[in-house]
């Protein structure tokens, strides 16, 4: 049997944030957060010959197909959405899979379900399947994400990616960014991959501004934060130094290639203990 390895890493689903006075920092910060996965088979699907493995060691595969990953949810009107995504994904023929990524926006339950659809051609065949899923909640704060509209009326996505397990120390902050592609015709047969589009942002600047805002901590912030910038994976890299543990909040500005920002407020700088501090227009709390 043929086989068809594809790793997808899916960077963080909608959790709801901690309330401040009911945290319990204790349970928290000693949470065992694993900063590596090994990969092992979390879904198989057969298909003729065929069987597609998503995130497992790999051995007799095929590495000249073309492969595209569509995840949809479908609520309980059966209303049809999906998540920033990619669609092809990259085939490493090196290591023989295929790479790729989903930011999964809500949880699985009784109202909302996940199914994945993929696509690959093989000796000029094409092949559809489909399998649902569970996705279940990030339990990790530090890989939280936010979803907004910004003042240019597009719909966009910030997730986080690391760090997994923040030190008291200057981490290196990553993320991704990512907006909704409206469509632009009608949809044709589901799932129609145009009415589910996605596009990694380029050349923004996600601007930094890290704060304590509990009133016991007066608002402080902390030295040598860097903005984020993309690099070369398409993901933005900044810097946040976490002076402490407990709860943060990471207030966003974002800046569109052309300077102006589209989204997100400054803060107040001032030590204001006792009163807690104001959040960003932007923003994604975190705790470690």
């Amino acid at each position: 049997m043929k086989k068809i390895m594809c790793f997808v890493a899916t960077f963080a689903i909608v959790a709801t944030s901690c309330t401040l006075d009911k945290t319990d920092y204790e349970s928290e910060i000693s949470t065992i957060v694993i900063e590596h996965f090994d990969y092992e088979e979390a879904v198989s699907i057969n298909e003729g010959s065929y069987k597609i493995i998503i995130n497992t060691e790999t051995n007799d595969t095929i590495n000249s197909a073309a492969v595209t990953f569509l995840p949809i949810l479908t609520n309980y009107n059966g209303n049809h959405s999906s998540c920033p995504h990619r669609y092809n994904l990259d085939a490493n023929t090196e290591d023989d899979y295929y790479s790729g990524y989903a930011v999964f926006t809500n949880e699985s339950s009784e109202l909302e379900t996940w199914t994945i659809y993929i696509s690959f051609t093989d000796n000029g065949q094409t092949y559809t399947v489909n399998k649902t899923i569970t996705v279940e909640e990030q339990g990790n704060m530090n890989l939280n994400m936010t979803a907004f509209t910004a003042d240019d009326g597009e719909q966009y996505f910030i997730a986080l990616v690391a760090p997994q397990k923040p030190k008291i120390a200057e981490n290196e902050l990553v993320a991704g960014i990512y907006t909704y592609n409206s469509p632009t015709s009608d949809a044709g047969t589901f799932p129609d991959p145009s009415q589910f589009s996605y596009s990694e942002v380029e050349d923004y600047t996600l601007l930094l501004d890290p704060r304590m805002p509990e009133p016991s901590m007066g608002n402080h912030s902390s030295p040598n934060n860097q903005d984020l910038i993309q690099r070369e994976d398409g993901l933005y890299y900044g810097v946040v130094n976490y002076t402490m543990t407990g709860n943060w909040t990471l207030n966003f500005r974002l800046q569109n290639q052309f300077g102006a920002i589209i989204k997100g407020t400054e803060v107040s700088t001032d030590f204001t203990p006792g009163i807690e501090g104001e959040r960003s227009e932007l923003y994604i709390d975190i705790l470690f």
